[in-house]
């Protein structure tokens, strides 16, 4: 009779049971032949929300149609969201391990408040058996559009018929074009949470024209608690003069870092350089800084736009008013002008850096 032999499989190991005519038997230990593969896992596909839909929520709830796998057993899920279409960098907020939901479908709420007003994406995959599928399509949904004041930043988006500011005198919202300051003796005060002794303010503005009736009309400012921008010690603001400008449609600043002789702006010849005239149709971003120096920067269409100003100087002194304010305009002096007539506002931003450049990108359907 001849030899058999037979194979029993015991975890991942087989026993070869040998036997010889005679009968007797040899146990060899070996490994279990090749099974049938990995697991196949397809993909979830987004379900809500999709298609840059605006929600109401910092917190939305993700929903995928669950995917489908090629055996059975238990499967997980993770779920990502990044304000960055390619989710490079750290994510906004991410969540791996829930557990498969009944009906087809799987969720997954953030633990933790989205960033305001901004753009984000979200993808899923499922897991099983320590296998993961494809990422899925990303989904794509819009924040809620509102602004906070916390110590270091203060946003406040103006395109939702309201604001954190105080508005004072003449002003009207324009939809999602912001807010308008309709005359130079109106203004919009904000109290930040914090002093800021150094940091960005910035803003995008449309409406502004050549040879206003202004002399010094303001775009922005900042002081401390003195009623009138004139008489702080703290004076921040920039400009763009109208007639008498000197010269006019000049764009220039001031500073006062806590004293009379700490006083920075640029001389005539600087502000002749200067002189622009700008479209009223067109938006220009406007960003200065302060602290150790100053600097202003407009870029024209947007916050990524061409630079067609550009200025900066060292300022000596501390800013460090005991109060600290910002204005959309500035504080009507009685005999020096106030705000810019007419500039419309959104997309507001004083911080510590500068003002996060996916921060504020839900504002636009592009």
């Amino acid at each position: 009779m001849r030899a058999m032999a037979v194979v029993v499989v015991i975890g991942a190991a087989c026993v070869v049971v040998a036997c010889d005519a005679g009968g007797s038997r040899e146990l060899i230990l070996g490994q279990a032949p090749t099974g049938p593969g990995t697991v196949t896992l397809t993909a979830p596909t987004p379900q809500t929300p999709i298609n840059d839909v605006q929600t109401d929520s910092l917190r939305p709830t993700l929903t995928v149609t669950n995917g489908s796998s090629s055996a059975a057993g238990t499967r997980t899920y993770e779920f990502q969201i990044s304000d960055r279409s390619d989710f490079s960098g750290t994510p906004a907020a991410t969540q791996a391990g829930i557990a498969e939901g009944a009906g087809g479908t799987t969720s997954y709420t953030p633990a933790i408040d989205l960033a305001p007003a901004t753009r984000m994406y979200w993808r899923a995959r499922v897991s099983q058996s320590g296998t993961s599928s494809a990422w899925s399509a990303s989904g794509q949904f819009r924040t809620k559009i509102v602004g906070f004041n916390r110590a270091g930043e203060l946003y406040d988006p103006l395109i939702h018929g309201e604001t954190l500011g105080t508005r004072s005198g003449n002003t009207t919202f324009m939809g999602q074009r912001g807010l308008r300051v309709d005359d130079s003796s109106s203004w919009v005060r904000y109290q930040l949470a914090a002093t800021l002794t150094s940091g960005v303010i910035s803003v995008e503005v449309e409406g502004l024209r050549p040879n206003v009736s202004q002399e010094k009309a303001r775009i922005f400012s900042m002081s401390d608690a003195t009623p009138i921008l004139f008489n702080s010690k703290f004076l921040y603001n920039v400009q763009y003069r109208g007639i008498p400008g000197n010269p006019n449609n000049a764009i220039s600043y001031k500073v006062l870092m806590g004293d009379s002789d700490l006083k920075y702006e640029p001389d005539f010849a600087q502000r002749s350089d200067g002189v622009r005239a700008l479209d009223p149709a067109t938006t220009y971003h406007w960003q200065a800084t302060w602290g150790s120096s100053f600097s202003l920067t407009i870029r024209e269409g947007g916050p990524t736009g061409t630079i067609i100003y550009q200025r900066s100087q060292s300022t000596p002194g501390t800013y460090n008013p005991p109060q600290h304010f910002a204005y959309l305009g500035a504080t009507d002096a009685g005999f020096e002008t106030g705000s810019y007539p007419g500039a419309i506002y959104k997309n507001f931003w004083v911080g510590s850096a500068a003002r996060p450049a996916s921060l504020g990108s839900a504002l636009s359907n592009k």
